[in-house]
């Protein structure tokens, strides 16, 4: 019940302003977000490594309608990725990318801005042995994120894509993406969406998450499961036996600070296991859906504000 006010709290610059100024808050969302320098996350990337578990750093910040901002998202992509380099970290490493963040909200050529600047970030990459994956947003910004994947893609096969199973478009997207050598995050997504275009009802979101994650198992790429929910991780567990895939075809994903027991369990059975760390300060939108995914982090976050405020 309370996932839309939420969802419509992210967008919302009033409730961010309240939000921000309340004392306590930074704290709780340190359990979140890794912090707001690109110290910040290269200490968590370390910490995370030296568990066994993979990285994709994701630089926060979205909705750009600044083509200084743009540039500067850029610029901190490539100093993070330097830094990895210099600390032996950025190797097999992935960094997460808002188009949105680089420029595809402008209102004059969006789309080719975005293109452009995420280039600049796949060449970092490229250079110090990581890869990138652009993020998806809502569902206005499908086809144009698509397209751009598709262009990247010629230069760097390897660049990934996320696909929301609660999109009813999403099922055809895995068929599409399947093929040999692609890389595709599947999530349930996490942003409110009408009724046309994506199920409402929790059960049918995890039937398509369901059908969707077939495709991708019987498929010829490289699928990341990106899910907290036990039911899901299991049966993508034996999804992984059924289509007798071995580790290093495959991962698993989870968000920083969501389940960290699970998420070593799943490294210690020799899967591959992926953790989603956010930093910086442009933490406000992806705190409040991280707030309306999970009531327990809801319930984490005003039990926080009560012993720290």
């Amino acid at each position: 019940m309370l996932r839309s006010p939420l969802l419509a709290a992210a967008r919302s610059s009033r409730m961010r302003s309240l939000i921000e100024t309340v004392p306590a808050t930074r704290s709780v969302v340190g359990r979140f977000v890794a912090g707001s320098a690109t110290e910040d996350a290269v200490r968590v990337a370390r910490e995370l490594t030296e568990d066994g578990l993979r990285i994709s750093l994701d630089h926060l910040g979205e909705d750009t309608t600044d083509a200084k901002q743009a540039e500067t998202t850029v610029l901190a992509y490539s100093a993070m990725l330097s830094a990895l380099a210099a600390e032996g970290l950025a190797e097999g490493a992935d960094v997460s990318v808002k188009l949105s963040a680089v420029g595809q909200s402008l209102p004059v050529d969006g789309e080719k801005i975005a293109l452009e600047n995420a280039r600049k970030i796949c060449v970092a990459a490229a250079e110090v042995g990581a890869t990138v994956t652009l993020d998806m947003e809502d569902h206005t910004t499908t086809d144009s994120t698509l397209g751009i994947l598709r262009q990247l893609r010629v230069d760097f096969p390897w660049v990934g894509a996320v696909l929301q199973a609660y999109l009813r478009r999403t099922e055809q997207d895995c068929h599409d993406l399947s093929g040999e050598g692609s890389r595709v995050r599947l999530c349930k997504g996490a942003y409110s969406e009408p009724e046309p275009v994506a199920f409402q009802d929790k059960t049918d979101v995890d039937k398509s998450y369901v059908r969707c994650l077939k495709i991708l198992m019987e498929g010829k790429g490289y699928p990341m499961v990106a899910t907290h929910d036990p039911r899901m991780i299991a049966i993508a567990e034996r999804l992984v036996m059924d289509t007798e895939r071995v580790p290093g075809d495959h991962e698993f994903q989870m968000l920083y600070g969501i389940r960290p027991e699970e998420q070593r369990r799943i490294a210690g059975a020799r899967q591959t296991m992926r953790v989603y760390v956010p930093y910086g300060d442009e933490w406000y939108g992806y705190f409040m859906r991280r707030l309306a995914e999970r009531p327990a982090n809801l319930t984490f976050f005003l039990r926080g504000l009560v012993t720290k405020g």
